[in-house]
């Protein structure tokens, strides 16, 4: 019984102790060197219902298509007047996946840069996407897809969705491949998504858990240099049991984000606040003039006058002075905020005149 007794009292302990949140060292890092590539190029899309750029105030429309008719062996007489109405000029952009082979095919958007009412129906013509270097990465060609839809007549006119976007799905042909060093000097270099001593800490000591002492080596707080195999197949699956490992998530740093647009405001639940005071008060001027039209009696010799009365209105709700007490978390902070009734720009200033005061235990970032 008494055995019977201690049993339960370990496992209500077990129940009753916090769980260690882990996330993958995948989610936590990624793998120097491995990452996108952005290409983007100009290009021509035909084939459009009349929807094309107005050639007389997209001059540069007219020229890509008399280059192009050039190059096709076609000659136009000097002085000619080209009205499209069926063309627009597109910049085309993707982005290259890592480790991208020549013959792979990639998705594309196709973005209108002239006055183009709509891409809809039209054709990519091919098109050379360059890197940041200047080389041509990949070949672009297809049918647009646009996701929207608009209709006119007259002077009424339906529209949904954006029309002057589109996307080709496998639109886009790899033509060169990015020169990769994955592995060089048999290691690789975790780099942490953001920059944190102790996850550098926990990530090294993992690592060295499963591979063996001296695999991982922190650099800083935020890069980690891995020991790897030589051979590039004992390489992969190395990295592939690297990325699965989980990580002890350590607790987030207070932050409070606010939108000084939106008036939005987000905070974590790290969020403290020492011993402070607030008040809040609402202050409304309500400023207007009235117009007001005196009419002579009939059959009198006046006039019609029109006269103004200003008018000012000042009104002050009463204000509340709520006291919060220290280590406040953040539901007692929102608790409190909507206790005297602020609003989210209310919120942004008193957050500020918190941080000033140092009452408020957290980074305060404006978005």
């Amino acid at each position: 019984m008494k055995f019977a007794s201690i049993a339960l009292i370990a496992a209500a302990m077990i129940s009753a102790a916090p769980l260690v949140q882990a996330e993958r060292l995948k989610d936590l890092a990624s793998i120097a060197g491995v990452r996108q590539n952005q290409l983007s190029g100009y290009g021509i899309v035909v084939g459009l219902d009349g929807t094309g750029d107005q050639t007389s105030q997209t001059p540069f429309t007219v020229q890509s298509i008399q280059a192009m008719l050039q190059q096709k062996g076609v000659n136009l007489p000097p002085g000619t007047q080209l009205q499209l109405k069926n063309v627009a000029a597109v910049m085309v952009t993707t982005s290259l996946p890592a480790f991208a082979q020549p013959g792979q095919t990639i998705d594309i958007t196709v973005s209108s840069i002239g006055n183009a009412k709509s891409l809809r129906g039209g054709t990519l013509l091919m098109t050379p996407l360059h890197g940041a270097d200047g080389q041509v990465y990949a070949m672009a060609q297809g049918n647009v897809l646009v996701g929207g839809v608009g209709a006119q007549s007259g002077g009424a006119q339906v529209q949904v969705n954006h029309l002057s976007v589109g996307k080709v799905s496998s639109g886009a042909t790899v033509e060169r491949a990015v020169a990769s060093n994955l592995g060089a000097d048999n290691q690789i270099r975790l780099e942490l998504n953001q920059t944190d001593f102790s996850t550098a800490a926990r990530v090294v000591e993992a690592i060295n858990d499963q591979f063996g002492a001296g695999i991982a080596t922190a650099l800083d707080g935020r890069v980690i240099r891995v020991r790897t195999p030589s051979s590039s197949d004992q390489r992969v699956a190395f990295i592939g049991q690297l990325e699965s490992i989980d990580i002890a998530r350590a607790k987030d740093a207070a932050k409070v984000i606010m939108n000084a647009r939106t008036g939005s405001v987000v905070m974590n639940q790290a969020v403290m606040l020492d011993n402070c005071a607030i008040s809040h008060g609402n202050l409304t001027v309500t400023v207007g003039a009235d117009t007001n039209v005196s009419q002579p009696p009939a059959g009198s010799r006046g006039a019609t006058a029109i006269t103004q009365t200003n008018s000012v209105d000042v009104k002050k709700d009463p204000g509340r002075v709520l006291m919060i007490k220290g280590g406040a978390s953040l539901a007692e902070v929102v608790k409190a905020m909507n206790a005297i009734g602020t609003t989210p720009q209310d919120l942004l200033a008193i957050l500020q005149a918190l941080k000033a005061a140092g009452s408020l235990r957290a980074e305060l970032e404006i978005i």
